[in-house]
């Protein structure tokens, strides 16, 4: 996409907004911008959307805290904005932007807040998880911000889109649409994902920026990788033949790195293959905070699929006006 189009200067600039936000709270705090980057996504992945598909809120940050957790628990006034009032309540409200009003919907008063919890708990990357699981009670959210924090820290940018196909467009490769057809090895179900079939061998890429989360044997799909995004979708690769062993559980990747090779391993003990052609199965998952639940890649593959294509294309006809 091209700096050109409005809808790439609209998120820049909102990317910008936010990073000056953090760093802001971050030169207060102590607290690595990256951290609140990491709270603030995973809360904007969770968001409810409006009808235009943007969150309804109009905030630069997403993180929403519950009066009765923000006010205090007992206080009688669930909207107050006074931070006195909230402190002798107990509540999580604090002013952040000097204005003396603790504004739930200010996004400096919502950052300085938090700020304020996680900091009692230290600020080592250890003493950060405390504090994210004592907030949300829920492992599933500190590791999600865990890891989105190591994204951010990693590549040192809010910008992580950006995708690619798994399959090199240059090797042979078919695939159609087959989510929701029926499987029965290991019971009645439907399939979550999308079959790609491609050689023995042929090179399997990461699709996005992304957290190696799973690394491993599954029985039904065999050797099999799955990779977090900072959207947290859950991009899953199964009947491997193989890994590029340069890559490990918790390891950074980036759209187009080998990951592995296709294969037919699966519906059996480790190392059972053979029981099906070679291809891929691709899979996504969407993670809504308390459930993780398929979608269909397909759309997306077609999207990705095309949009290399262009870029190839695009690529060539520069190379061809130099010459």
């Amino acid at each position: 996409m091209s700096s050109g189009d409005p809808a790439s200067a609209s998120k820049e600039a909102q990317w910008s907004g936010r990073r000056q936000i953090y760093e802001q709270m971050s030169a207060a705090t102590g607290i690595p911008w990256f951290r609140f980057a990491a709270i603030d996504q995973y809360e904007r992945t969770l968001a409810k959307k409006g009808a235009s598909g943007q969150p309804v809120s109009t905030r630069l940050t997403a993180i929403k805290i519950p009066a009765p957790v923000w006010a205090g628990p007992l206080n009688p006034d669930q909207g107050d904005t006074s931070p006195n009032s909230i402190s002798f309540f107990d509540g999580f409200g604090s002013d952040g932007s000097g204005d003396g009003i603790a504004d739930p919907e200010n996004d400096a008063d919502v950052l300085y807040s938090m700020a304020r919890h996680l900091l009692k708990y230290g600020q080592s990357a250890s003493d950060f998880s405390i504090g994210v699981w004592e907030y949300y009670h829920n492992g599933r959210a500190s590791q999600r911000i865990t890891q989105f924090a190591k994204l951010y820290e990693h590549f040192g940018r809010l910008d992580l889109s950006g995708n690619a196909f798994p399959l090199p467009l240059s090797n042979l490769y078919s695939y159609r649409s087959t989510w929701g057809t029926g499987r029965s090895w290991g019971g009645a179900r439907i399939h979550e994902g999308t079959d790609l079939f491609a050689p023995q061998g042929v090179p399997v890429r990461s699709t996005c920026f992304g957290l190696v989360e799973t690394k491993g044997w599954n029985r039904y799909g065999g050797w099999r990788i799955g990779i977090r995004d900072i959207e947290n979708r859950y991009h899953y690769y199964a009947h491997l033949s193989g890994y590029n062993k340069t890559i490990s559980r918790g390891d950074i990747v980036t759209p187009g790195e080998i990951i592995g090779w296709v294969g037919s391993s699966g519906y059996g003990n480790p190392g059972t293959q053979g029981k099906f052609p070679p291809h891929l199965h691709f899979g996504i998952y969407r993670d809504r905070g308390i459930t993780e639940w398929a979608f269909d890649p397909y759309p997306l593959l077609k999207q990705w699929e095309n949009q290399e294509y262009r870029d190839l294309k695009n690529k060539r006809s520069k190379k061809s006006a130099v010459n």
